[in-house]
C-alpha cells in the first residue's frame, strides 16, 4: 500500500487543504477498483466504512490477495470537512460557491464523441481501452476555476477509468438503498444482495451531473452515439447511501465493509472466501418513479408511517402542525410506493423536504435528484 497527498487549496495566505488516497494492489494486474467516502462531508457512516475498508485491504495486499488495483479515498472532502457553522457541520455544500459537493462534475462524453470519431471498431476489449485512454485526457484537460473544482477534478481523475466505483453517502434519515445506471442492473445485482438494500434507483441520467454518473454515463452515452460500435457499459458506478446521518456504529460499518469486499471478491478483484449470494431483497426502482414530499407551510413535522412501510396512493404519511395558527395539514402519498427515507428535522419551513417514497411506475421528469 502506498497513499498519497493531493493538493486541492494551496494558497499562502487562507487556509489549505490536501486529499488523501490510499493505493492497494498492481495498476495494470486486474480490474481497477475506486472508493471514496464522504463527498458529501457531514455524511459520516460512510467514512467508519472507509476506516473498516482500510484495515481490510492492508491485510489482503500483505497476504497478496489483490488481484487487481484498489484505490480507496476515506475522506473525499477535506473542504467540506472544515465547514462548520455556530457548530454545526455543514458539507453538503461548498459555502463559497453554494454548488453541492456532488453534483457539476465534468461529463466528458460530448468531447470523447469527437475525439473518437472513425478510431472504434468490434474489438471490444480495444475499444474500452481507447475510451478510457482518452476519458483521462479529457479530465486532464479539466482547469478548475476554484478549490472545490479543484478536488472534483482529482477525485474525477482517479475514477475515471475505474472497472467499479463505489461513492459511499448516507441520506438525512433513510433505509440503505442506492443508485445506478439502468444499464448497471444486473452487474450491480451482487451488491445490493450483499448490502441488503432496500431501494435500488435507476436512471440512464438523473441530472445535475453526479459523481457516479461522470464516470458510468460516458459508456452509453458513446454507446447511442456510435451505434452499432462495441461499446460496452464498462464502468459499473455506484452511489450508496448507508442508512442516515446518525447510524454512525461498529456493527454496521463491520457489516457494510464485509459486503462491500464480498462484492469485489465476487467481482474477481479480491482472492478471498466467497459467501452464496443472497436473494436480490428489491427491484430496481425507475428514479422517477420515487416521490418526494414537501411541506406545504411551516410548522410540526408528525409522521404516520416509519421508514421500511409501504403506503398507498392517497394515505396518509405525515402531518404538518402550526402551533400559533393551529392549521394541520395531512400529506398524502400521490402513488404507492415504499417510505425509504426521510428528513431528521421535526420542524419545517414550507417547501423544505419531508421523506421520498419509492414506487412503481414512473411520473416525473427533469433533475431527479435532490438539491
Amino acid at each position: 500500500m502506498h497513499s498519497l497527498k493531493h493538493p486541492i487549496a494551496v494558497d499562502e495566505n487562507v487556509a489549505t487543504a490536501h486529499l488523501t488516497s490510499f493505493h492497494y494492489g498492481s495498476p495494470g494486474s486486474g480490474k481497477k477498483v475506486y472508493i471514496q467516502a464522504a463527498v458529501h462531508a457531514d455524511e459520516v457512516p460512510a467514512m467508519l466504512v472507509a476506516h473498516v475498508l482500510r484495515q481490510e485491504l492492508e491485510r489482503l495486499e500483505a497476504e497478496g490477495r489483490i488481484k487487481g488495483e484498489v484505490i480507496l479515498v476515506p475522506a473525499a472532502n477535506p473542504i467540506g470537512l472544515s465547514q462548520v457553522v455556530h457548530g454545526t457541520p455543514f458539507g453538503r455544500y461548498d459555502l463559497k460557491s453554494g454548488t453541492n459537493f456532488n453534483r457539476a462534475y465534468k461529463h466528458v462524453a460530448d468531447e470523447l464523441k469527437k475525439s473518437l470519431e472513425g478510431r472504434l471498431g468490434s474489438d471490444i476489449d480495444a475499444n474500452v481501452a481507447l475510451i478510457r485512454e482518452e476519458a483521462r485526457k479529457h479530465v486532464a484537460s479539466w482547469e478548475p476555476k476554484d478549490d472545490t473544482e479543484t478536488l472534483k477534478k482529482t477525485l474525477l481523475s482517479m475514477a475515471i477509468d475505474a472497472d467499479i466505483v463505489l461513492d459511499l453517502h448516507c441520506d438525512n434519515e433513510a433505509l440503505l438503498h442506492m443508485y445506478t445506471g439502468t444499464p448497471l442492473v444486473e452487474t450491480v445485482a451482487p451488491l445490493t444482495a450483499l448490502l441488503g438494500a432496500r431501494v435500488l434507483l435507476v436512471a440512464k441520467a438523473s441530472g445535475g451531473e453526479a459523481f457516479d454518473e461522470a464516470c458510468s454515463r460516458l459508456w452509453w452515452d458513446l454507446a447511442d452515439h456510435f451505434e452499432g460500435t462495441a461499446i460496452p457499459p464498462a464502468c459499473a458506478a455506484v452511489t450508496v447511501e448507508l442508512r442516515g446521518e446518525n447510524d454512525v456504529r461498529y456493527d454496521y460499518a463491520r457489516l457494510d465493509a464485509a459486503a462491500l469486499l464480498q462484492y469485489l471478491g465476487h467481482s474477481g478483484v479480491l482472492d478471498i472466501e466467497l459467501a452464496p449470494l443472497p436473494e436480490t431483497p428489491c427491484r430496481a426502482t425507475p428514479l422517477n418513479a420515487v416521490e418526494p414530499l414537501s411541506a406545504p407551510h411551516a410548522g410540526v413535522l408528525v409522521f404516520h408511517k416509519r421508514l421500511g412501510e409501504l403506503v398507498e396512493a392517497g394515505e396518509p404519511v405525515a402531518d404538518i402542525v402550526n402551533p400559533v395558527s393551529g392549521q394541520v395539514t395531512t400529506l398524502s402519498a400521490g402513488h404507492p410506493g415504499l417510505l425509504f427515507a426521510s428528513t431528521a428535522h421535526r420542524h419545517l419551513l414550507r417547501g423544505m423536504h419531508v421523506c421520498k417514497i419509492a414506487g412503481t411506475e414512473s411520473f416525473r421528469s427533469g433533475d431527479l435528484l435532490s438539491a
